[in-house]
C-alpha cells in the first residue's frame, strides 16, 4: 500500500519548524522525521515528499535529500528508482532481525540495573506511569508510544550514548512493524502490566531476574508479531 504525505502529516511537522531555528542541518532534520517516524505519523509505504516536507520545514531540497540519505542508511527509508523516497514496508524477516537485536541490547541493559543510577531506573518506571495514564484514558496510540519509550529507557540503564543512538533506531523500525497489530489495546493492554513487573525489578536494581522477564517478554511479543504477518499475508 502507497499513501502519501497527507495535510495532517505537513501540520505535525511545521509544528516542529521551530526547532530548526538555530541548527537547520540535515542530521536535526533526519532527527525530527525519525522522531515522527516513531510516533506513526509516517505509517509504512508513505512516499516521504521533497516539496511538502521541504516547505512544512522550511529547509533547502540538498539539506532533505542529504536528511533522506541518513535515514536509508539507517533503514527508515528507502529509494526506489524513479520513484521517490518511501517509508519501508518491514517483513517478517525484519521482524526476527530486529527481536534479536532487542534481546541483545535491552537484556545486557537490564542486567545493569544495579549499577545504574536512580535518574535511569526512575525514568523506567516514569514511562510505565505515563502508558498506564494512557492505558486508563482508551489512548492507545499512546500505549503505544508509551511503550517504545519505556524500551528506550531499559537501554538507557547501560550509561552508553552509542547503545541509546542504536535502540533509537531500532525502535523506530520496530514502530513500523507495530502497524501489522489492527487492535493496539488488544496487543498492548497485557504488554503494559508486564512492563510495570519490569520496572519495578529494575527500580529494586535486580537485574537478574529483570533481564529474565524481559526476554520472556520479547519472545511473546515477537511470537504475536510473526502470526499477525502471516495472517495478513
Amino acid at each position: 500500500m502507497r499513501v502519501g504525505v497527507t495535510e495532517g502529516m505537513v501540520a505535525r511537522l511545521e509544528q516542529d519548524r521551530p526547532l530548526l531555528a538555530q541548527i537547520g542541518t540535515a542530521d536535526r532534520v533526519a532527527a525530527l522525521l525519525r522522531d515522527n517516524i516513531m510516533e506513526g505519523v509516517f505509517p509504512p509505504g508513505t512516499r516521504l515528499s521533497e516539496e511538502a516536507i521541504g516547505q512544512a520545514l522550511g529547509v533547502s531540497r540538498n539539506t532533505l535529500r542529504e536528511a533522506f540519505r541518513l535515514l536509508c542508511h539507517e533503514r527508515l527509508a528507502v529509494h526506489e528508482l524513479n520513484r521517490g523516497i518511501f517509508v519501508p514496508v518491514l517483513t517478517s524477516e525484519d521482524v526476527v532481525d530486529l527481536y534479536r537485536l532487542r534481546r541483545l541490547i535491552e537484556g545486557g541493559a537490564a542486567r545493569m540495573a544495579a549499577a545504574a543510577p536512580a535518574t535511569a531506573r526512575r525514568a523506567v518506571v516514569a514511562a510505565v506511569t505515563a502508558a498506564e495514564q494512557a492505558s486508563a484514558a482508551g489512548d492507545w496510540e499512546a500505549v503505544r508510544s508509551e511503550d517504545l519509550h519505556f524500551h528506550q529507557a531499559v537501554a538507557a540503564l547501560a550509561g552508553s550514548p552509542r547503545v541509546d543512538d542504536l535502540m533509537r533506531r531500532a525502535l523506530a523500525e520496530l514502530r513500523l512493524v507495530f502497524h501489522v497489530m489492527t487492535d493496539p489495546e488488544r496487543f498492548h493492554r497485557p504488554f503494559v502490566a508486564r512492563n510495570k513487573v519490569i520496572a519495578h525489578l529494575i527500580d529494586s536494581q535486580d537485574g537478574a531476574a529483570a533481564e529474565k522477564e524481559l526476554l520472556a517478554y520479547l519472545e511473546d511479543a515477537e511470537r504475536q508479531l510473526l502470526a499477525a504477518y502471516g495472517a495478513s499475508q
